[in-house]
């Protein structure tokens, strides 16, 4: 059985959407829905019992954010599969039993994903290579442009991936995010670490997830719309990133090596600014 967990946070109408594409996409695999409220203030959780019945609710005192949201979620759930899925999507597609199955199928996988996509059916770049000085080298110096499209795609993701065909990135994005019971195991605690309350946990689990021996896999048959959050690109959202990144950086890579990472990588942000001023001003 697979266990899906889904966080609410004032957004009644969106996670009513996620709860209704579930019961209507999801086939040929049992499954649970696990509710954890974060303390809303919008309406009370109740309504979500009022609209489906069976669904678990895990009603928090305060914002506990994500990673412990997922958490409070875990402790409920009876599955041998966990399914963190973010209240603001809607299932396109039987996208769980198809990310099930590739699971059950591939032991060497701690995590499968599947596509993500925009409203206007677009892919969202869920796919990542863990930040490294050698790959913001390869940016800089252009040298993937001697690579064709495909290779460039498979060495990079991000951007440069075409999210059309199987792949293994280093990280993906908490939005869909697969993985077998069993895998908490190899984390203190025996639970997903904590260390960051929201945003950039999602690779801190992958990166303790490979060094534990596994794969990252992301199925483009399965699909979800993702809305992305009113606030995915707000100041403080951004802001509470990038501390989160450099949390990560300094955390797993130490130091010395973080330091220079990230001040290539303010070159590189530069460098890609200056271009894109130029070309406004053509």
């Amino acid at each position: 059985m697979i266990s899906i967990i889904i966080l609410n946070y004032n957004t009644f109408t969106l996670t009513s959407q996620c709860i209704q594409s579930i019961y209507q996409h999801t086939k040929n695999v049992d499954f649970e829905i696990i509710l954890v409220d974060n303390a809303s203030t919008e309406c009370s959780p109740e309504k979500f019992l009022e609209l489906f019945p069976e669904i678990k609710l895990v009603k928090n005192t305060e914002n506990r954010g994500f990673a412990k949201g997922c958490n409070d979620g875990i402790k409920q759930a009876k599955g041998e599969y966990i399914l963190l899925l973010n209240s603001d999507t809607v299932l396109l597609n039987n996208a769980i039993s198809i990310t099930f199955n590739f699971l059950k199928q591939h032991q060497d996988v701690g995590v499968v994903t599947c596509r993500v996509e925009n409203p206007d059916t677009s892919p969202q770049n869920i796919c990542s290579r863990f930040p490294r000085v050698k790959w913001v080298i390869i940016e800089l110096l252009r040298i993937f442009k001697f690579l064709n499209k495909s290779k460039r795609g498979l060495l990079l993701f991000g951007t440069w991936f075409n999210y059309n065909r199987i792949a293994y990135p280093d990280w993906v994005w908490g939005t869909f995010f697969m993985f077998p019971r069993k895998i908490l195991e190899i984390f203190p605690e025996q639970k997903l670490p904590e260390t960051l309350w929201m945003y950039v946990e999602d690779m801190e689990w992958c990166w303790l997830i490979r060094k534990a021996g596994y794969k990252i896999a992301f199925v483009p048959e399965g699909r979800v719309l993702h809305y992305g959050g009113g606030d995915a690109h707000t100041d403080k959202t951004r802001k509470m990133m990038d501390e989160n990144f450099r949390k990560f950086y300094y955390l797993y890579y130490g130091k010395t090596y973080a330091t220079i990472l990230l001040f290539l990588m303010k070159v590189l942000n530069w460098s890609q600014w200056r271009k894109w001023l130029v070309f406004k001003r053509k």
